[in-house]
Parts: C-alpha cells; sequence; structure tokens
C-alpha cells in the first residue's frame, strides 16, 4: 500500500511531462541582445530568471550559473548554450531565453559562438525533471530549422510557440 509508506518513501503521482513554454514568459526572454562575452549573457540571464523576487535574487543565480559553468561549459554546439542550475529554495522550474545580436565566446564543443541562449533554473531537490528538461533542450535545439526561426524571431510573443511546435512535432515523428 502506496499510502501506508513514509512521505519520503511514497512514490510521487505521474505528472504531465512539462514544456518549455510552461516556464518561459515574454518577461523572460530577451531578443537582439547586445551581450557579448559568456559573463554578461551569464548575468543577463539572471536577471531575467530572477524577475526581481527576493527569494531568488539575480546573484544568487548567476552564481550557480557561474558555478556550473565552471565544471565544462554549456555551450553545445550550433551556437547553443545550455546554462543551467539547481537553486535552493526555488519552487518550480524556471527558463529564461536570449537572442544576441552577436555571438559570444562560451568554449562551445565546436568552438563557435554562441547566439541563442536558454538558461534553466530548477529547484535543488529536483534531479530528475533537471536532467529530464536538459535532455528536452537538448533535442529540440538539435533541430536546424527552430535554431533558424529563433535567429530570425523579432516578437517574444512566438517564441513559446516556436518551442511548443517543435516539441509537438518531434513527439509525433
Amino acid at each position: 500500500m502506496p499510502d501506508s509508506l513514509p512521505a519520503p518513501l511514497r512514490p510521487s503521482p505521474r505528472t504531465q511531462p512539462m514544456h518549455l513554454s510552461q516556464i518561459l514568459t515574454s518577461e523572460t526572454i530577451s531578443l537582439a541582445n547586445t551581450a557579448s562575452s559568456k559573463k554578461k549573457v551569464l548575468e543577463e540571464a539572471s536577471s531575467l530568471l530572477s524577475g526581481g523576487s527576493r527569494d531568488t535574487p539575480e546573484e544568487a543565480i548567476y552564481e550557480r550559473l557561474l558555478e556550473r559553468e565552471r565544471l565544462g561549459s554549456t555551450g553545445v554546439g550550433h551556437g547553443v548554450a545550455l546554462p543551467h542550475a539547481r537553486i535552493k529554495g526555488l519552487s518550480a522550474p524556471r527558463g529564461a531565453f536570449l537572442q544576441l545580436t552577436e555571438g559570444a565566446d562560451f568554449d562551445a564543443i565546436d568552438n563557435a559562438p554562441v547566439d541563442l541562449v536558454f538558461a534553466l533554473i530548477v529547484p535543488e531537490e529536483t534531479t530528475q525533471e533537471h536532467l529530464q528538461l536538459l535532455a528536452l533542450l537538448a533535442a529540440v535545439f538539435s533541430n536546424a530549422a527552430l535554431r533558424d526561426k529563433l535567429r530570425h524571431s523579432a516578437s517574444s510573443n512566438e517564441i513559446p510557440d516556436l518551442f511548443d511546435q517543435t516539441e509537438l512535432a518531434q513527439s509525433s515523428a
């Protein structure tokens, strides 16, 4: 009987898969961003992810993203970086998308400059969800047509729809 188990041992209820559009808002999207270095990109992403919240201050997010980046670059190739971190006290995943006007050196695996950045923060205790979101991001950004559309998008309102369309196309393939 699952209900008789202590809460930490009780199986968690199955949840619907998370979609990128659920963790991204127009306030966490920055198009034509002029950040030109990894440090500045992480600062910009931290600002977007904090949203001025006192429970997740921008400086704390920046430090965690930088800490993760020191372990190894999150530049995954094709002009894409996926900086990510787990944050103590965060209640739900948050995402930020930056479209850079010029590529920034991110020490990417293909040595190409990065001009598309999806930054992700998740609650500290959600290891599995963190890995699932990273896998989803990697799969979505492997789509060359999406990368092209994101590079040429002029409206932050269409960015979540582009992610949804790509996710839907991949799930039905």
